[in-house]
């Protein structure tokens, strides 16, 4: 019988003698120290007694039954536990993010912005007029979107292997 339960008879007992719950709580102190229930849990069984309970046990729970420890779960988390240190341990791989690139170019594609960018440099230091002559705009909203969170797209890599990249594709409003 677990001590809550051997103290709910005790409040009982003390209910069918006519003691009082201040009555009965201070026998339970004296009786059971430091691991007497509550005085509150201790007048709210008795007021239960009072109206009429007769049971000791209690009351039926709502929500889920805890299943999840059991034979077959237990053997899952083990099965977990020993891929998860081959993975770590025996082939020395590391779960990592994937690194956000806002577009990913070709090679062909990065030497011709290089290029544009270089004529434009030496545009600008031939001719004082020509930087003056740009017009750029304020007023436009660049958005991504990416359902996708950090954990979602993570990756299981090896010391070798390179960080996995992540395309994010941007729409102008």
């Amino acid at each position: 019988m677990s001590e809550n339960t051997e103290q709910r008879v005790c409040i009982k007992f003390c209910h069918k003698l006519g003691k009082t719950a201040t009555e009965t709580y201070q026998m339970l102190l004296l009786a059971y120290g430091d691991e007497t229930m509550s005085r509150a849990r201790v007048f709210e069984w008795f007021k239960r007694f009072k109206e009429g309970r007769t049971t000791v046990k209690s009351d039926e729970r709502e929500g889920r039954p805890s299943t999840s420890r059991n034979e077959e779960m237990i053997q899952k988390i083990r099965t977990a536990i020993r891929v998860q240190t081959i993975l770590t341990t025996d082939l020395d791989m590391r779960r990592v993010a994937a690194k956000f690139v806002p577009k990913l170019l070709s090679g062909e594609q990065k030497e011709n912005r290089k290029q544009i960018a270089t004529d434009l440099l030496e545009c600008s230091e031939s001719d004082d007029f020509f930087l003056k002559s740009i017009i750029t705009g304020d007023e436009t909203w660049v958005y991504g979107y990416d359902p996708e969170t950090k954990v979602q797209s993570s990756q299981w890599k090896t010391p070798d292997s390179p960080r996995p990249k992540k395309l994010v594709k941007f729409g102008v409003k």
